[in-house]
């Protein structure tokens, strides 16, 4: 499994870089409770899981829980295996999307299930769920356990609820909100929540942080929902072009639908709805949800997410973690497009 190299904080170029900088010691701890819990007698389990979760990746998620830690002055080491759940948690869902969503690519690799297949995919994704929940019940906080297990049922709702709308052409920006919200916010949101939980801080403290967890989530998905449509797969680690090619309707897609013309809707409705899809369809699609501003005003929307998940750290001292939590905030929004 591949390790993270400490990064020296002075040579850091992004926040993620800094916080890895930050959390060097943690992280490595972390690791090696990664690496010790997915191991298993049957082979093709830590030979799978670690097919993904070794290979590379920020550990955004974990580093979330680390650095809220911190931030909260915790000084036990609870907060190591809360990473480690939530990285688990994490993979587990990449694992099952992996299946559903049919992509050629994950973190710029071949995803697990073309090479071992859709059914050992799935199990081990089952797999890595009970492995985050046996280190969620080792930390003895019900509290902590609660805000996981509640994430990992939200989250499967989420993944339900897009499900049930492919290719709805007629989705609301509010139903695309809910179902960004669970599928994606809710883990960066209770990454951040169980830190204050496990350190006994205040609520204000805990309702703070998991504001700042959702909305830096829901920052995240809609700029890779707005790069799905233009940006480099290096900054997506998947496909370029895939929510196209499944039909997925998300707010670009939206709001280039709501402001088309009747050969506009007719375009979307065909190529969305109907999944009736040629060659060069996808650049007639990023054309058009540029001519409609729709890239732009998706990037707003993440911009103001951003906005919203650096207030939340207001009631929190000025310290390097504070600062650098803040600057992930527009980091996030400012990946390659």
């Amino acid at each position: 499994m591949n390790t993270l190299s400490p990064t020296p904080l002075q040579n850091a170029k992004s926040p993620i870089d800094r916080l890895l900088a930050l959390a060097a010691a943690d992280m490595v701890a972390i690791d090696g409770i990664i690496l010790e819990r997915m191991q298993s007698p049957v082979g093709m389990i830590p030979d799978l899981a670690n097919h993904l979760v070794g290979a590379g990746g920020k550990r955004l998620r974990p580093l979330l829980t680390v650095a809220s830690a911190h931030l909260c002055g915790y000084e036990g080491e609870y907060h190591h295996k809360l990473a480690a759940a939530v990285e688990f948690i994490h993979s587990a869902t990449l694992l099952h999307d992996d299946v559903v969503d049919e992509s050629a690519l994950r973190r710029g690799k071949k995803p697990a299930n073309l090479i071992w297949g859709n059914s050992p995919s799935i199990l081990v994704g089952d797999f890595l769920f009970a492995r985050a929940f046996n280190l969620m019940v080792e930390t003895q906080s019900l509290e902590a356990l609660g805000i996981l297990s509640n994430a990992s049922s939200v989250i499967a709702e989420g993944e339900v609820q897009q499900l049930a709308a492919l290719r709805n052409i007629d989705m609301t920006e509010s139903v695309y909100m809910d179902v960004i919200g669970a599928k994606t916010a809710a883990l960066f949101a209770a990454a951040a929540e169980v830190a204050p939980v496990i350190a006994g801080r205040p609520v204000s403290e805990r309702h703070a942080l998991r504001t700042y967890g959702q909305e830096l989530g829901l920052a995240f998905q809609l700029v890779d929902d707005a790069l799905d449509y233009g940006g480099f797969e290096s900054a997506l680690g998947k496909s370029v072009g895939d929510d196209f090619r499944e039909g997925k309707v998300t707010l670009p897609v939206i709001r280039a639908y709501a402001s088309a013309d009747a050969d506009g809707k007719a375009f979307w409705t065909r190529v969305i709805k109907d999944h009736d899809q040629t060659e060069m369809d996808l650049e007639t699609a990023v054309s058009m949800l540029r001519k409609a501003g729709a890239l732009n005003s998706t990037m707003d929307e993440a911009k103001r997410r951003a906005a919203n998940a650096r207030k939340a750290l207001r009631i929190f001292p000025d310290s390097p973690w504070k600062k650098t939590l803040s600057e992930l905030a527009d980091f996030v929004v400012e990946r390659v497009s």
